[in-house]
């Protein structure tokens, strides 16, 4: 089984059951949710999900880690419920978390050997970026730009080493993720407000904005926004994109997240030359405009594809073909 990797930090597990069907969960994990899929030994897709986001963010504070806990269990009931309805066993799992490094990857490995009731020697984790760009090439094909509620550009290159441009959070950057987005219209919507009060009123961005956070007064912004999660600020791209067709601002900003994105994947092409590029994250299904200014943005005749395979379900392939390997070694 060829190995296919994607998406957020990655868990590998031992096998719980000698008996039963073999069975492999994969994990993508984003600040807005968590998708999973339950995978066979041949890497047919059996079952899928989602829960909470999770992010590497949530280890930095009490109740981040409060959060990723529950998360976590939450996530457990719903294998362990899948398990039951095939009668089989998860013996591998493999996971891709936004916003995780190398340091941190041991405490979530272990988290989720917690929550499962797997030995942590038996997980194995990795990043949201890493496991994508294993999903869309072989080592030193190409390029992945990846925007969700952040943004980044990463290549794993000959010897299997990450190279990235980008995704330095929504403090530095993280410029064309749905954050950045979110913030760029809040910023033009009350900036209009300031300068002529009631300009929502003939706003077709504002009023999908208000629409969402329930009402036009600065009180109805200021509590939905400082007291939602970073993935949660995210999702008004949504309303950024509804707005779109009708009004300039709208399209203005989502042009301007396209260029974003066209940055990172230059940068990559500067460093380590010309090769094909895969775009991923739910961003670039917003709207059209933002592939199309990306494309306009890009070097003439730089290849540009959809990363085709969905992040969890790779990583659940990828963890039956780990397995594979290790049961023929």
């Amino acid at each position: 089984m060829r190995p296919l990797w994607r998406g957020r930090i990655a868990f590998v597990i031992a096998p719980l059951s000698t008996t039963a069907p073999a069975l492999f969960l994969g994990l993508d994990a984003g600040g807005t949710q968590t998708r999973w899929a339950v995978a066979d030994a041949d890497g047919a897709l059996l079952h899928e999900g989602q829960v909470a986001g999770v992010s590497g963010l949530m280890l930095m504070d009490d109740v981040g880690r409060a959060q990723l806990g529950a998360t976590l269990q939450t996530l457990a009931a719903e294998a362990g419920s899948v398990r039951g309805v095939v009668a089989g066993a998860v013996v591998g799992v493999v996971a891709g978390v936004t916003g995780v490094d190398s340091a941190q990857a041991p405490l979530l490995r272990d988290a989720l050997a917690s929550a499962l009731g797997l030995s942590s020697n038996a997980v194995q984790a990795m990043s949201d970026i890493e496991l994508a760009c294993h999903a869309a090439f072989a080592p030193g094909e190409g390029y992945v730009v990846y925007a969700g509620t952040g943004s980044i550009a990463a290549f794993v290159d000959e010897r299997g080493q990450l190279q990235r441009a980008g995704g330095r959070g929504a403090v530095i950057d993280d410029a064309g993720g749905g954050h950045w987005i979110a913030r760029q219209a809040l910023r033009q919507v009350w900036r209009a407000e300031d300068e002529t009060p009631g300009a929502w009123q003939r706003s077709p961005l504002a009023q999908q904005l208000f629409k969402v956070v329930g009402g036009h007064e600065w009180a109805h912004t200021r509590q939905w926004v400082y007291s939602a999660s970073r993935g949660e600020l995210g999702t008004l791209a949504l309303a950024v994109a509804a707005a779109a067709d009708e009004d300039p601002m709208a399209l203005i900003i989502l042009q301007a997240a396209g260029a974003e994105l066209a940055r990172l994947a230059r940068a990559l092409l500067l460093r380590h030359g010309p090769r094909p590029l895969a775009l991923a994250g739910r961003v670039f299904d917003l709207h059209p405009a933002i592939t199309l200014q990306l494309l306009q943005t890009l070097p003439e005749g730089t290849p540009v594809q959809r990363s085709g395979r969905a992040a969890h379900v790779a990583a659940a392939q990828m963890a039956g073909a780990k397995a594979a390997r290790k049961n023929s070694a």
